[in-house]
């Protein structure tokens, strides 16, 4: 830090620039050595916009416009939106962009100039360039991760002062001294400063002179060109967390929905705030105020303004529960995690750690498919609605420690699941809900309780007792989008379901509809009498974090499991190990269980070829191959083979068609093969990098949960196969066979003998390159689209991305094109 006694740091003190209303609020950050004695440098104050997106009553922006007015400088306000932030999804960032396109617009009709920067993969970090041409970074304070850690990585890079402004709480943390563990305590001790702020009005800071903004090392989003679903569709996010259609982002739906609650609920407020069937008996403006789309200091001004017991029991969730999460998570770096809790609800815990309980593993909880029925509405509220009633929160959150092993994986847990798919999410409020379901805030309570001890129970059933159980659970099943819409998915692969699932979860009316026999497509276990075969994919890779939890879901229920075969690999005659830096991953007793598990819930009409697809008004009308009507639906979406999904879709989606056109599909012979004996293949699978017949040859019976026989699956080389296409199959078979007996003598394993059973399969379609770059194609206008994995990687994982994005693409145009309810 400078010294307080230079030049620099008393032009730039708070407390003699700003009026006692912002100076009160500043954190001043320390940052890497500037030289001392020295005015401040630099060409503009820079305002890091993110969580007070909005132009007034900003105490950020208002400090920002204070410090440029007296050294003489243009402010410029940078909001930038990272893919990188936790649980990243179509949800956040489409409220997001939609805030920042009325906090641009707000911007502009003040004379101030802005810019946002929308980050794509491989962007360098832009803001520490803006940062070091500015005289004063001006930010929010906002203490949880990832901002917290962001603004003290950028104090940490850059020699610019920088000040954080607390733009969320009515008494600022900055007043605060400590960590508070009870509302009360809390509300009592602040009870002066809120009186003296509460009714206070807020005074406007003008600007004078034309908008600034400085050469930027990027190209700004300009709202009023770019369609915001397709915005979202580019970036590198879950796309399986749709928005929320009856939440738009921004100042403007914001105030709106505040008019609404105030005009109608408020004043019954205390009556009416724990029924969670009627929405209207709740002001719904977490979202808007985590991210200072609303002024919390006008809501608190205009709620004490109205007379009765409503307003004051709403004031008091406002000013002290909310509040008071603020100042614990400002004080507690810990609060993430287990140690944020009181002594007494830890020692209680792991008191009761040994009491029974069922641990159930992410999928199930995220897709509310535990024992518990009313849970799993709730949990199902969050999934497709991105809220939860905030009484039946409290319930819901109770639940998780006994589907958890013990306290710290319960709170890794809810926080997964509120911050994933609340829009309200990654706040402090949520991490103050969250803790108080595990005893922060609370006392102890006689008698104990099952697994959560002295810390205060909260059973589902009793609640259920006091609500309407069925009207509830009509009222999270509604629609997401629109009403009465219906989706076709054409293929059962990977892709579709993943699709057909994604959509399914957000309450979308979805059929599959599948030519073959049975889900999976080439993720796919065939049977031969006593013996099967993977004979497609053969394994599958993950390596993008946002199928992680799945993943380990499923190995925890047994449906996936590494398979840790020794793997080789030949080349120019000669065999070295395989790789083994990335886990490889089978089905579980075959590949198709991964296939029937995500289509255990679906509609899936198999055995049915889709023939056409006619546009009929506003809808599609899908025909089978015999000319059987197959429905009418409101988006058709294609997850089959490229080449397939191009001439159905050619003459009625000409460009998406086209799109598909840029994927070559190649087609691959398998053979399988069983032994009576051990072949005595010193591997249990090889790469076979220099023959002309074979480029795959798999112990099957190698991989979990497989048979005792010594069963061999062989993958034919791309170009040979091309050149036998149309071969007999017998004459396939024989060729595939001999070419693995030399590879194995090639090992130094004895001569095999010939197989007790032999078989091929042509999969025509196979492997795909190139790809399209897309991870999905959609036309909004028509309401058609495709993917698979001739989409954006040519993997198993490249299939089920693929699908989640296409499902992404129909929730977000969806959500763009719907008036605002």
């Amino acid at each position: 830090m400078s010294d307080p006694s230079s030049p620099q740091s008393a032009v730039l003190d708070p407390q003699s620039l700003l009026p006692s209303h912002l100076a009160e609020r500043v954190n001043a950050r320390a940052t890497s050595a500037h030289p001392s004695g020295a005015p401040p440098s630099g060409d503009f104050i820079l305002y890091w916009a993110r969580v007070a997106l909005r132009g007034h009553e900003n105490p950020a922006l208002d400090a920002a416009l204070t410090v440029a007015e007296a050294l003489g400088l243009p402010v410029f306000v940078y909001h930038g939106l990272s893919s990188r932030y936790p649980f990243a999804s179509d949800r956040h960032h489409t409220f997001i962009l939609e805030g920042a396109r009325d906090f641009a617009a707000e911007l502009g009709s003040l004379g101030i100039g802005s810019a946002f920067h929308l980050e794509r993969p491989g962007d360098p970090p832009y803001l520490v360039g803006l940062a070091e041409r500015a005289a004063l970074v001006v930010t929010e304070r906002m203490p949880v991760a990832p901002l917290a850690g962001w603004t003290a990585a950028l104090a940490h890079r850059v020699s610019t002062p920088l000040w954080e402004l607390d733009t969320a709480c009515v008494v600022p943390v900055t007043l605060t001294t400590k960590a508070y563990d009870r509302a009360f305590a809390y509300r009592d001790a602040t009870k002066a400063l809120r009186a003296e702020r509460l009714t206070r009005p807020w005074p406007e800071v003008r600007t004078h002179g034309v908008p600034f903004i400085p050469t930027l090392p990027f190209t700004p989003v300009d709202f009023s060109r770019e369609d915001i679903a397709s915005l979202v569709a580019s970036c590198d996010i879950d796309h399986g967390v749709g928005p929320v259609s009856d939440t738009r982002g921004g100042s403007v739906a914001g105030y709106a929905r505040w008019r609404a609650f105030t005009k109608v609920a408020i004043a019954r407020y205390d009556a009416t705030r724990n029924d969670p069937v009627r929405g209207h008996g709740v002001s719904r403006m977490s979202a808007y105020l985590h991210y200072g789309m609303v002024s919390p200091f006008r809501l608190a001004r205009e709620a004490a303004a109205l007379p009765g017991t409503g307003p004051a029991k709403w004031l008091d969730e406002l000013l002290v529960w909310r509040e008071v999460a603020y100042t614990f998570c400002h004080h507690r770096a810990d609060h993430a995690t287990e140690a944020a809790l009181p002594e007494w609800a830890r020692a209680t815990l792991r008191e009761h750690e040994r009491d029974r309980r069922v641990v159930l593993d992410w999928e199930r909880l995220a897709r509310g498919r535990t024992p518990d029925d009313f849970w799993n509405a709730m949990q199902r509220s969050l999934l497709a609605h991105g809220e939860l009633h905030n009484n039946v929160r409290m319930t819901w959150g109770k639940a998780v420690p006994g589907w958890t092993a013990n306290a710290a994986d319960a709170l890794a847990m809810l926080i997964d699941l509120n911050h994933r798919y609340a829009l309200d999410g990654r706040d402090p409020a949520s991490y103050g809900g969250l803790l108080w379901c595990l005893g922060q805030f609370d006392r102890a309570f006689t008698p104990p309780n099952r697994v959560l001890g002295t810390v205060r129970g909260r059973d589902s059933s009793m609640q259920a007792e006091r609500i309407d159980v069925p009207a509830y659970v009509r009222h999270v099943n509604r629609a997401a989008y629109g009403t009465g819409r219906r989706v076709a998915v054409i293929g059962a692969g990977l892709a579709g379901l993943t699709c057909a699932r994604t959509l399914s979860d957000h309450n979308i009316d979805v059929t599959v509809f599948e030519k073959s026999r049975g889900p999976g497509g080439r993720c796919a276990t065939r049977r031969e009498g006593p013996w099967q075969f993977d004979h497609g994919a053969q394994y599958f890779t993950s390596r993008d974090a946002r199928l992680a939890p799945l993943l380990r879901a499923w190995e925890e229920q047994g449906i996936v499991a590494r398979w840790e075969g020794r793997l080789a690999v030949r080349e120019d005659g000669g065999w070295r190990p395989a790789g083994s830096d990335v886990a490889r991953w089978v089905g579980v007793p075959g590949m198709s269980a991964v296939g029937k598990h995500l289509a255990s819930d679906l509609r899936v009409v198999t055995g049915t070829t889709v023939a056409s697809v006619q546009r009929s008004g506003d809808r599609w009308s899908l025909l089978s191959a015999d000319g059987n009507a197959l429905g009418e639906f409101d988006n058709v979406l294609v997850a089959i083979p490229a080449p397939q999904a191009r001439a159905l879709m050619a003459p009625v989606a000409p460009q998406v068609a086209a799109d598909v056109e840029r994927a070559t599909m190649h087609p691959v012979w398998s053979c399988m093969l069983v032994f009576e004996n051990t072949t005595g293949a010193p591997w249990d699978g090889a790469f076979v990098n220099d023959s002309d017949v074979l480029s795959w040859v798999a112990r099957d019976s190698s991989k979990p949960g497989r048979g005792v026989a010594d069963t061999w699956v062989l993958h034919a080389t791309r170009a040979w196969t091309e050149a036998n296409l149309e071969a007999d199959a017998a004459i396939v078979e024989r060729r595939m066979s001999a070419e693995f007996r030399a590879i194995l003598e090639s090992a130094g394993a004895a001569p095999a003998a010939m197989p007790v059973h032999a078989v091929v399969h042509r999969w025509r379609f196979a492997l795909a390159d190139p790809v399209v770059a897309d991870s999905a194609l959609y036309d909004a206008t028509l309401g058609i689209g495709a993917g698979g994995d001739w989409c954006g990687g040519p993997r198993v994982e490249g299939a089920m991305l693929s699908g989640i994005a296409l499902a992404g693409r129909v929730m977000s145009h969806t959500h763009a094109a719907e008036p605002h309810r």
